[in-house]
């Protein structure tokens, strides 16, 4: 009778753990790519040279969002401003890190200038004229999830923003982000 209960404990005490296993690979080892996105976009220093042409500076904040129960380290990148499909702005994002379960905020700086369009573009002589200027804003983070110090997993987050700047008041408006 005693060695019979005995391994009934054993076999439950087995079940149970292989229970708490399955809990714990499901939920806490679950790697996903964290989010990227752009939050407030302030204007600054805009000019005009003439009708076809713009110069501005773009502060952004950055925010990568890790849901992850180990950090994602990423490498360095760069975030590109278009227009009409053609980049008009670079900003280096350099390298670091979000913490488990939270998101990291930071600013970067574009200089945005429409030099490099051609000058018999309609669409931005157009665009100018009504005032409103359509733009938007990639960029991807590639790096590494950490989790306990002993597994790493490659992961990347993208951002795909829209926006579009009044030049009247200067401010960016309908800042939308997937």
């Amino acid at each position: 009778m005693g060695r019979g209960k005995c391994l009934a404990y054993v076999a439950a005490f087995v079940v149970f753990q292989t229970i708490i296993i399955l809990v714990f690979a499901l939920t806490v080892m679950r790697i996903k790519n964290p989010k990227v996105r752009l939050g407030v976009v302030a204007v600054e220093d805009f000019s005009t040279t003439n009708s076809t042409s713009i110069n501005m500076r773009l502060v952004a904040q950055v925010t990568v969002k890790n849901t992850n129960f180990g950090h994602f380290k990423y490498e360095n990148s760069t975030a590109t401003i278009s227009y009409g499909g053609m980049a008009v702005g670079e900003a280096f994002i350099p390298k670091g890190r979000a913490r488990a379960r939270q998101t990291k905020r930071f600013n970067v700086t574009v200089d945005v200038t429409t030099d490099r369009l051609s000058s018999s573009s309609s669409n931005l002589v157009n665009d100018i004229n009504s005032g409103v200027l359509a733009m938007s804003g990639e960029a991807k983070l590639s790096g590494k999830v950490h989790l306990m110090k002993v597994i790493k997993k490659k992961k990347s987050g993208e951002m795909n923003c829209t926006m579009a700047v009044n030049l009247a008041t200067r401010a960016v408006q309908d800042l939308k982000c997937e």
